[in-house]
């Protein structure tokens, strides 16, 4: 497979690089990420509408400009180098994607275009209070009424969901058990006995929140699929935020790599460049190779992510989503945390202080690791699944 990237790719990357280093600065981060909202208003207005991101891989004949989850990626890692607040994951990683792979076309028509034009945010809600990422992490209920569906439950770890206007929100049927009874429904954030609240998180650049649902009453046209699809599809859905989060992750891990380096060539010790010392050098080394494998892992499971939203896929790439999925999810995580660590160490004891940008993403390393499942999590994935393709891990 080819990763190099076509002229046009590395035009979005190019104008991403210009406009984040404008737009999201240290000090833009800095401020956006000390309010609630989690961002800056008019920020989002020109993400919108000047570089109509949002719409990047959402099909032509909902307004989009019907790209790949490859443009998606290369767009993520530039917002992860950046440390971009906004909702720009929570909308299209999660929002879009949930979507694409289980709305029916009038939801679609409905929403999609609506987030195109910058009016609607988006989130996933599917997180319990288990604290866990696969099937069990499903505990809020829904039962059928005569006239559609109530539900009911706590939601937590929601990306952005106190600012979000729709929610797609994962329920189980009462008592049903793991991957059985799960239906998702477009919800929007206003639906009576709906309360959300803000939870204060060690990472401020990415707003997190709590979602109550008490007695929510919905009609039909609000179920996206019912219990016989509900866990296929939301796993896809899952698996393709992974890829998304995974791309943020490599270019945060490559941020942190440069940062250190170029601090080597100003700091000085015992009348020497600390770039000059052996260690030092090795150290940087064992960086950039995560820095690039990571990059590798990422752009392979972002191919595989875009024959998954295409309408004509290959069947034998999907097959690979979940391994590509959780490989780009576990070295990324690694990856991104071990450079944000020696990032730290390379700066010394100034490395942690409010004064740098180490710990901003240090902090960003550590909660995107946890998000959606950390290393271990993923590795023991990946074996159950060569176990059940083969029968035999190795």
């Amino acid at each position: 497979m080819d990763f190099a990237l076509t002229e046009e790719q590395e035009m979005i990357r190019e104008s991403a690089e210009s406009f984040l280093a404008d737009v999201s600065s240290s000090q833009a981060v800095r401020k956006a990420m000390m309010t609630e909202q989690g961002y800056d208003d008019e920020v989002w207005q020109r993400i919108c509408e000047e570089m109509v991101w949002p719409a990047l891989h959402i099909p032509e004949i909902y307004g989009g400009m019907g790209l790949g989850y490859v443009e998606l990626a290369v767009l993520l890692e530039k917002m992860g180098k950046y440390l971009l607040c906004s909702p720009y994951f929570s909308t299209v990683c999660l929002g879009v994607n949930a979507l694409l792979v289980a709305g029916n076309d009038e939801q679609k028509q409905a929403y999609l275009p609506q987030i195109v034009e910058g009016k609607l945010k988006a989130t996933l809600a599917y997180t319990g209070m288990n604290g866990r990422w696969d099937a069990h992490a499903v505990q809020a209920t829904y039962q059928t009424t005569s006239s559609g569906f109530e539900l009911n439950g706590q939601l937590r770890f929601v990306p952005d969901g106190h600012i979000a206007d729709l929610l797609i929100v994962a329920a189980r049927k009462e008592g049903s058990q793991c991957e059985d009874g799960i239906a998702l429904f477009a919800v929007p954030a206003t639906t009576q006995g709906i309360s959300r609240q803000w939870l204060p998180t060690m990472d401020q650049t990415r707003k997190q929140a709590e979602i109550t649902l008490h007695g929510v009453v919905l009609d039909q046209s609000t179920m996206m699929v019912d219990e016989n699809e509900g866990w296929s599809k939301l796993s896809t859905i899952i698996q393709l935020a992974q890829i998304a989060v995974a791309a943020e992750q490599m270019g945060g891990a490559q941020k942190t790599l440069d940062m250190a380096v170029d601090y080597t060539q100003e700091r000085e010790q015992f009348g020497r460049k600390i770039a000059s010392y052996q260690a030092i050098k090795h150290k940087a080394a064992d960086m950039m190779l995560k820095a690039e494998v990571a990059r590798s892992a990422v752009y392979y499971a972002a191919c595989v992510g875009q024959e998954v939203i295409s309408e004509d896929g290959d069947p034998v790439l999907i097959d690979d989503l979940p391994q590509a999925a959780s490989m780009a999810k576990a070295y990324c995580s690694d990856a991104f945390f071990f450079n944000a660590g020696n990032a730290i160490q390379f700066f010394g004891g100034v490395g942690f202080t409010w004064e740098y940008d180490c710990h901003l993403y240090f902090k960003r390393a550590k909660s995107t690791e946890t998000f959606l499942g950390n290393a271990s999590y993923h590795r023991e994935l990946i074996a159950k699944q060569l176990l059940d393709a083969d029968g035999d891990v190795s």
